[in-house]
């Protein structure tokens, strides 16, 4: 698969492809979006709001979710609001997501007979991290949009001015659907 896309690519450079897509790091619409990273958002997503490369930020991870209020997630959001001039952060849950109800338990048993061995999980505990928490689904996706959109409002390295709204978009279809605040 390696050598297949870096042949691709080869071809990309040499028939000058990329002029398509050159844009700058600023998002033209000041806009960041927290997603998820199923394949069926890949070229969905973007469509069905009618964005283009140059527009957005787009953060994409298992569940569209943040796992931890000063990890990876919130410091490329920080990044986007005070390096590149992001105003508004969408977060974008999706139906039929396979995060949804995952077994953390399950994913364990998985990583074991991959051969991840019982040290190996273990040092996560010591580490202090609550593995299963940490790899855990979540039951409803409009809880968990509305949650994760809760978070960033209330963030403390979060500016007041920053808006930010929470969706679920229809894998099928590409209709939005408004979380509403509770």
């Amino acid at each position: 698969m390696i050598e297949e896309i870096l042949e691709y690519n080869r071809k990309f450079v040499q028939d000058e492809n990329y002029k398509a897509y050159v844009t700058s790091k600023y998002p033209d619409k000041k806009l960041a979006i927290l997603s998820c990273m199923d394949t069926r958002l890949t070229e969905l997503l973007p469509a069905a709001m009618g964005l283009k490369n140059g527009d957005v930020k787009i953060i994409k991870n298992a569940g569209g979710v943040i796992s931890n209020p000063f990890g990876s997630v919130v410091r490329s959001l920080l990044i986007a609001i005070f390096e590149l001039g992001v105003e508004t952060i969408l977060v974008v849950g999706h139906t039929d997501c396979g995060v949804q109800h995952m077994d953390s338990k399950a994913m364990i048993g998985h990583m074991k007979e991959r051969g991840i061995s019982q040290e190996s999980l273990d040092m996560m505990g010591y580490c202090g991290i609550d593995f299963e928490r940490w790899l855990r689904g979540f039951d409803d996706v409009d809880t968990s949009v509305r949650e994760t959109v809760d978070l960033l409002r209330n963030h403390p390295l979060i500016p007041d001015d920053i808006q930010v709204g929470g969706f679920v978009i229809d894998t099928v279809t590409g209709e939005l659907m408004p979380v509403s605040e509770k």
